[in-house]
């Protein structure tokens, strides 16, 4: 198995694509590889920062890089050499089973529906993002790829989480919920209460229901579906707390006895590193997409992900889940 890391995305790269790589191979099993994409020069350069190089860790030399700053959708017509694009074509040529990416969200979503298409049925792929709780972790979808969303973009969200809580999270009838300003069928805007209505009659799916956003960390549920704006604001949200919840945790513990409280597993929960990517649902590939200021323990992690997405076959089980059920939910053709 080969997973191609785009190597020029982080804030530091390629520093901690690097020592995130050589981290992950340490701990995979010996039949992953992985690929470095980016300026040779420049990862060879951190290479030699490192005493022990794996074999199973080569370059791609991809020679520019995705800044910020570019339009999305003009990323492959105007940086076709650029790492990122370069990594979404190696993989889709077969040349890795997965694709790892701290980049440009937004560009990594356009690219990936350029060059690997999305599973057919599917209007909008998806960016899933796993949250703390009081139980097991949440799957949240959309996490920001699809702003404007109608009705039965929700429901396709709906399914691509309930089968990916199966496949990835060990969730054998996840308990799917539509995020809303309140539990009552009536309450929301148009969308939410169409989808609500949508989801009630769709099979194939454990609906509880409407969750608030203070239910999300309550073990209600085990898949939360909302639309792209949404849902980016409660995972920014999320990673705000999170950071303040450990700094004033380490702030009250300074030269204190922990009295019986875990810290390094409250630490480890609240991580985002620990988690590593968000994976993006619904297209023909497993393109994993990290935050921008990864660090190699998250890199590590998102690699980790990646390959636990192709040895669980989450791209055939997601296609089957689309066949089977997402097919009357497509309407952009019509």
């Amino acid at each position: 198995m080969r997973i191609i890391l785009d190597a020029m995305g982080t804030d530091h790269a390629p520093r901690s694509e690097v020592a995130g790589a050589i981290e992950a191979l340490k701990e995979l099993d010996s039949d992953v590889e992985i690929v470095l994409v980016g300026d040779q020069e420049t990862i060879e350069a951190e290479l030699a920062g490192h005493d022990q190089i794996p074999e199973r860790l080569s370059v791609h030399h991809a020679p520019d890089r995705v800044t910020p700053e570019e339009s999305p959708s003009k990323v492959i017509r105007r940086n076709p050499e650029s790492s990122l694009v370069v990594g979404l074509e190696l993989h889709r040529d077969g040349a890795g089973q997965a694709f790892v990416s701290a980049g440009s969200t937004g560009a990594i979503m356009a690219t990936s529906l350029f060059t690997l298409r999305p599973l057919p049925g599917v209007d909008r792929p998806s960016v899933a993002t796993i949250l703390p709780s009081a139980g097991p972790p949440v799957l949240l979808l959309d996490a920001g790829a699809n702003v404007d969303c109608k009705p039965h973009h929700l429901v396709q969200f709906a399914h691509l989480g309930n089968i990916y809580a199966q496949v990835m999270m060990g969730r054998s009838d996840p308990r799917i919920a539509l995020l809303n300003i309140g539990e009552e069928p009536g309450k929301g805007d148009e969308l939410t209460i169409e989808t609500y209505q949508l989801l009630c009659t769709e099979a194939g799916l454990n609906f509880v229901g409407n969750v608030e956003g203070r239910d999300i960390i309550k073990d209600v549920c085990d898949v939360v579906v909302c639309d792209g704006f949404v849902g980016n604001a409660i995972l920014k949200f999320y990673e705000s707390v999170a950071q303040f919840i450990v700094g004033l945790v380490e702030a009250e513990q300074k030269g204190k006895a922990s009295e019986g409280l875990d810290l390094d597993r409250v630490f480890r929960v609240l991580d985002y590193a620990e988690t590593g990517g968000a994976p993006l649902l619904g297209v023909g590939g497993v393109p994993v997409i990290c935050h921008g200021e990864s660090t190699p323990k998250a890199i590590r992690n998102a690699l980790k992900m990646a390959v636990r997405a192709v040895r669980s076959d989450m791209v055939k089980h997601s296609a089957q889940e689309v066949a089977l059920a997402l097919g009357h939910t497509s309407r952009e053709a019509s």
